[in-house]
């Protein structure tokens, strides 16, 4: 026997092993528990058009699934779209009571609670909402906001550089925090660089195997934010091993810096399907991000080793004095290899915080 706190933990975890696949749709996951409290079922949303968690979770269960309860990460969905609603095939298959762990935020796909309740159901909402939220937080964000959730990543030394003064960069970070890396990069739906970037370094911006240097079967789109279209033809970045969007003022507007509107870039990527972003380089690009207040999250790479000059790896965040410095909260500090790997959110102040307008899918 299974309790439902139990089983609302696996199907958070479940809905992890989507992540990097499932984009423009989150991250679910579920498990179906028999009257009598045991797993007869379970599932979780592997791609966009495939069948969502519910429906993978009922395949399984059958008439075991009758007279049952749902344990789910998100509000079962409430419309048809590529897929059937959720909210009937439960109700169709019988259970008797459905745990939710977070509310759906898109107006679109919401009310599966209340259809549920409407068919007889018991209805909780809440149960591991906090775990929940943070292993869809870049979906739940980017239909909140109408953009995508940005992650900025930088790798540096100890005393904040990204390169020796002498422009050597490679490599700063360890084997072990490169392919890190490489994780993190696999899932996300882009990959954000500078033309600064693109030129100086040459990156491919692509999700590889650093064991045999394979390249991942998915590939983010790689965005190059280039306000004067000065990426060269023969750039990596322009080769077929993923898809690549050059972002100029022209095509995306300028911003008041002058350079691409990255409000309106981001708008765009949203449009498209993107819901993750991971902004990679470099120093200019990411202070520009965290001036327009764009940045979500930091993923830091710090290595144990000391520079005393070259270049910062942040240039220009639009702070001029130590009362407006950026505030972090850290949310996971690790050992990778010989580096640091922290995470942490950017602390709001009251008056940044978005206004509430869920977008329409």
């Amino acid at each position: 026997m299974v309790t439902e706190d139990e089983a609302m933990r696996r199907a958070v975890a479940l809905a992890a092993r989507g992540l990097g696949t499932t984009s423009p749709n989150p991250v679910v996951g579920c498990l179906l528990l028999g009257p009598d409290g045991t797993v007869v079922g379970e599932g979780f949303h592997a791609y966009a058009g495939g069948p969502h968690a519910e429906i993978v979770a009922l395949a399984q269960a059958g008439e075991r699934a009758r007279g049952g309860t749902c344990v789910v990460t998100l509000e079962p969905c409430n419309h048809t779209g590529r897929t059937g609603p959720c909210s009937e095939a439960l109700i169709q298959a019988g259970l008797r009571r459905v745990v939710i762990a977070v509310d759906d935020p898109n107006p679109v796909a919401s009310g599966g609670a209340a259809t549920l309740r409407a068919a007889g159901l018991q209805v909780a909402t809440g149960m591991r909402r906090a775990e929940a939220e943070l292993g869809n937080i870049a979906w739940l964000t980017a239909v909140r906001r109408g953009r995508p959730f940005v992650t900025w990543k930088f790798a540096a030394t100890l005393d904040g550089r990204s390169a020796a003064a002498d422009g050597t960069s490679q490599w700063v970070s360890s084997s072990e925090s490169r392919f890190d890396v490489h994780v993190l990069r696999s899932t996300v739906d882009a990959i954000v660089a500078g033309v600064g970037t693109v030129v100086a370094d040459d990156p491919q911006l692509t999700v590889r195997d650093l064991r045999d240097g394979s390249l991942a079967i998915k590939q983010p789109l790689r965005v190059v934010v280039d306000t004067h279209g000065r990426t060269p033809e023969g750039a990596r970045v322009r080769d077929a091993a993923a898809p690549t969007w050059i972002v100029t003022a022209a095509e995306a507007g300028h911003g008041p810096d002058g350079r691409v509107d990255l409000h309106a870039m981001l708008t765009e990527l949203y449009a498209r399907g993107i819901r993750s972003v991971l902004l990679e380089g470099g120093p200019t690009l990411a202070g520009a991000f965290l001036a327009a207040g764009l940045v979500d999250r930091v993923i830091g790479y710090v290595a144990p080793k000391l520079l005393g000059a070259g270049r910062s790896a942040l240039v220009d965040a639009g702070v001029g004095t130590i009362a407006d410095a950026l505030e972090l909260d850290f949310t996971d500090i690790a050992q990778i290899g010989g580096d640091l790997r922290f995470t942490a959110t950017l602390r709001q102040k009251p008056s940044d915080r978005p206004a509430h307008h869920p977008p329409a899918e």
